[in-house]
């Protein structure tokens, strides 16, 4: 767990903690929490978030339960709605058009030399584009920045 000091104002977090510390030449970062916090080391305690909404605000500590946190908080978005889900639907858009382009030779060749595509592959496709135009126009029924940003993609591989 990590663990954090206040000093001078600035709170410093630790990964691992240092071997040596004030008085003591190594065999630091073996002492208790009890003995940690008598040095003013505490645990660092993140909070469940979605970070794809919500954001952490600076670290401090919380003298009533003793550690050091964060507060979470909505995330803004200098974007408009509308502009939200254009990018997300471009966004997912990018993808699709990337497992097409998997299988354009078959239609190129299809389209050169008029071999035959797979069915497979043309109903592939057809899934990628349908699934396309489901995601957008759910997508485009969302109402609020934090729903349009929390949309999760379907998984299309």
């Amino acid at each position: 767990m990590k663990k954090a000091i206040e000093i001078n104002g600035k709170i410093k977090v630790y990964n691992t903690l240092p071997k040596s510390w004030s008085n003591i030449i190594g065999g630091f970062h073996l002492l208790s929490d009890e003995q940690l916090e008598s040095y003013g080391f505490y645990d660092v305690v993140i909070p469940d978030y979605n970070n794809t909404v919500e954001e952490l605000s600076a670290i401090y500590f919380d003298s009533d339960n003793e550690i050091f946190t964060y507060d979470v908080s909505d995330k803004t978005w200098s974007e408009t709605v509308a502009e939200l889900k254009t990018r997300r639907i471009n966004h997912f858009k990018s993808i699709v058009n990337s497992e097409l382009q998997k299988t354009d030779w078959y239609i190129i060749r299809q389209t050169d030399n008029g071999d035959d595509c797979p069915s497979i592959i043309t109903d592939e496709r057809a899934e990628l584009r349908s699934q396309a135009d489901i995601v957008e126009s759910e997508i485009n029924a969302l109402t609020t920045k934090k729903n349009v940003m929390q949309y999760e993609f379907p998984n299309i591989d």
